[in-house]
């Protein structure tokens, strides 16, 4: 029996129809499953991806360990969920120690605070092997202060700094290099007084400066006095030179417009007239 070429024609437009229909849900899935693919690609860079400044490291940790070398400055990435980035920074930090009360080795009361600048050298180990380095190094800055205060003396905190800030940044340290810190500098800031022993320095600096005035002035007492008598001496060999001192003396008193003048009159003129007074009553010779 002969096919009808009409319905043959109908059923390969039916077949052909049927098979474009099916190509394109298979395209359409195709491109959602590509549009998934890429979501979740950029989801999961999104979430991987860190960023570490210039003046931090990353201490990565996986599963609570800590695995490969510190991550430098610039773009990394971390397996989501499973790894955590802690960053440290490698600035200096300028911490100030507060002030610390206790007595000098020659028993006196005092308040000293200072400064400590530090910074991380070794991010694992600040991260790893103490809980908070910041708080640590305070701490440590606070006792080791009150033990140097323990073992100085009253002058020494005042005027020999440098030797302490020296022993201080040595006392903080020795337990630092552990934590991954190092110390740059230590500086004693200021050292507080009672009133009572403000006063006391006070008075004590008022008499040393009175008794350096009493040494210059006996100095120059004696320098003087050397001079006077080397001028007597002078004016002892030539007996002229006395009475134009005296002339010198009155016209620079004169010179002052005083009302007053006072003339100093030798002693060696009264001694000559006194003797030419007792010569005329002396007795004299019998005849």
């Amino acid at each position: 029996m002969a096919s009808d070429p009409a319905t043959d024609i109908s059923l390969h437009k039916r077949s052909f129809q049927a098979s474009e229909a099916e190509e394109v849900v298979m395209l359409e899935e195709l491109l959602t499953a590509a549009v998934a693919v890429g979501a979740g690609a950029v989801a999961y860079v999104a979430a991987a991806a860190r960023i570490v400044k210039q003046y931090e490291r990353g201490v990565v940790f996986r599963l609570g360990r800590v695995i490969g070398a510190v991550r430098t400055p610039g773009f990394t990435m971390v397996v989501p969920v499973v790894d955590r980035l802690r960053k440290v920074n490698m600035q200096i930090v300028t911490m100030p120690v507060p002030a610390q009360e206790g007595i000098t080795h020659d028993n006196v009361t005092v308040r000293v605070d200072a400064v400590v600048y530090f910074r991380v050298v070794d991010p694992t180990a600040a991260i790893v092997n103490v809980e908070d380095y910041r708080f640590a190094v305070s701490q440590m800055a606070q006792t080791s202060l009150r033990s140097i205060i323990g073992k100085s003396e009253l002058d020494d905190l005042l005027s020999n700094r440098e030797k302490l800030n020296e022993g201080l940044e040595l006392m903080i340290d020795s337990p630092a290099v552990g934590w991954g810190v190092q110390i740059d500098r230590v500086e004693i800031k200021d050292v507080s007084l009672p009133d009572t022993m403000k006063r006391s320095m006070a008075r004590q600096a008022e008499a040393d400066r009175e008794r350096r005035a009493r040494i210059i002035n006996a100095d120059a007492e004696l320098q003087a006095s050397k001079k006077l008598a080397e001028a007597a001496q002078q004016m002892s060999d030539t007996p002229a030179a006395l009475q134009l001192r005296l002339l010198q003396t009155v016209v620079a008193v004169a010179a002052e417009k005083n009302s007053t003048l006072v003339l100093p009159f030798p002693v060696e003129l009264l001694r000559f007239l006194e003797k030419a007074q007792q010569q005329p009553l002396a007795p004299g010779p019998d005849r």
